[in-house]
């Protein structure tokens, strides 16, 4: 397993991390056995992988008392990284948001504290000045953000820094390429990746848009008329599956599995600190273990970029994944 830092600190991170957020079940990832979930967490340490996201979102909290219980004896071992909800970015709701993560996760500090989705009716400096104390007294050691656009992000970096901007990116979704990756590069913000998988398009899993949940089924990939979907656009469902079916034979050309080739094109693109990887049990973690070894040449990643590069310009520049008007700017 290969390490970077996390923007400016000393923090070493692997350069895949484990999305906790499946450990909470629920409406978007059905049943989860709790105990088959803290032995994914002990597999992806032993595995190298130190980097666990989660979210005091993911209903409500469960995701982090399910990481909280499988790094008992082995927090040491970890870097944590977990979110406070937009809607708690006042000072107050800050400081009692973090305390219950602290609970939740079973910890007396948080590695990456990161706002989950920007608020617009709460000025920046007057969140951000809250998070700094957090940090100053010890229960937090870097601070993040998750899903900030380009003015949102200018607009905090004018106050301060932030080590990481967690975004959706992946080989299906590369609106971050046209203005908020190269801002992030430009200030040392490192990018942490989460749904580069296109939550299971690009391991193959699904032949058409029809076989994929209602609760994944919600993305702005899909029509408007899916179950739960919310953003009222037509979608880009032909494109997708007809890049797919591209990126599957480069794969095979490659000898490789689709996951691996878009986990590997992710890895290595510019300003990426870690790339998340869902998984939600020891077995499917296995399966990301080629990756960590695998580096693309030139010449794939530009047909990897060629291939999706229709849907790219389909997606166009609103990078919220699921809502129209974006919650992002």
């Amino acid at each position: 397993m290969k390490f970077r830092k996390l923007g400016r600190t000393g923090i070493d991170v692997s350069v895949f991390a484990l999305g906790c957020w499946p450990f909470a079940g629920g409406a978007v990832w059905g049943d989860q056995d709790d105990d088959v979930s803290i032995a994914t967490v002990h597999a992806a340490l032993d595995a190298g992988i130190n980097f666990f996201d989660t979210a005091e979102g993911y209903e409500k909290g469960h995701s982090e008392r399910v990481l909280g219980r499988g790094l008992e004896g082995r927090r040491d071992e970890a870097v944590i990284a977990t979110k406070v909800n937009a809607g708690h970015l006042k000072p107050d709701d800050i400081v009692k948001a973090c305390e219950q993560s602290l609970e939740n996760l079973r910890t007396d500090y948080i590695d990456l504290y990161q706002i989950h989705w920007p608020n617009w009716e709460v000025p920046i400096e007057v969140s951000w000045h809250a998070l700094e104390t957090l940090k100053s007294s010890g229960k937090v050691r870097a601070l993040g953000v998750s899903n900030f656009g380009v003015q949102d992000l200018g607009e905090l970096l004018d106050q301060g820094h932030c080590e990481t901007n967690q975004l959706n990116y992946g080989l299906l979704w590369r609106v971050v390429e046209h203005e908020i990756q190269p801002l992030c590069k430009a200030n040392d913000v490192g990018l942490i990746c989460y749904s580069p998988l296109a939550q299971g398009l690009l391991t193959g899993r699904y032949a058409s848009a029809d076989e994929v949940p209602d609760g994944l089924a919600r993305t702005r990939w899909y029509n408007k008329d899916r179950a739960m979907a919310k953003h009222g656009e037509e979608g880009c469902e032909e494109e997708v599956f007809e890049a797919l079916g591209t990126i599957r034979e480069i794969s095979e050309g490659l000898g490789q599995q689709m996951a691996t080739v878009s986990l590997a094109w992710v890895r290595q693109q510019l300003g990426v600190t870690s790339v998340l990887v869902g998984a939600r049990s020891p077995e499917e973690l296995a399966w990301n273990t080629p990756v960590y070894d695998l580096t693309l040449p030139d010449d794939v990643i530009a047909q990897l970029n060629a291939a999706t590069e229709v849907v790219k310009s389909t997606i166009g520049l609103n990078p919220d994944p699921w809502m129209v008007p974006s919650r992002m700017r």
